[in-house]
């Protein structure tokens, strides 16, 4: 084995004790601006995949490039969907109650007064 190989396999290790070991000490309360701070630097990484995908010689080269850069395309779609449902579970349960309260009040204003009807259906 080369010098040059041991050094990245030395490195791969230790990058993932040092990951673990910092993933596993986040607070739930930063989970979320985390996860999208590495959405976004995925997003960086699979720029960098379009490039080297791009001026790959071999057909199956390119055909790999195009495999990793559809996968990471889809890691970070993922990624944002995951991190939308996390926070829609941040916001207070009364959000939604007062929100759909306010349009019917609204409602009830422009279509006339709760006599004809009209208020009942839109204070449900």
């Amino acid at each position: 084995m080369t010098q040059e190989l041991v050094l990245g396999i030395y490195v791969l290790i230790l990058a993932a004790f040092v990951g673990f070991e910092v993933i596993s000490r986040v607070p739930a309360v930063l989970h979320t601006p985390l996860m999208s701070g590495t959405n976004a630097i995925h997003g960086i990484v699979m720029l960098g995949a379009m490039l080297v995908a791009g001026s790959a010689d071999t057909p199956l080269l390119r055909g790999l490039g195009v495999v990793a850069v559809a996968l990471g395309a889809a890691n970070v779609f993922g990624g944002f969907v995951v991190t939308d449902r996390m926070l829609e579970m941040f916001k207070g349960r009364d959000a939604k109650p007062a929100a759909e309260a306010a349009g019917a009040t609204a409602s009830n204003g422009a279509k006339g007064n709760a006599a004809s009807g009209n208020g009942a259906k839109g204070a449900r």
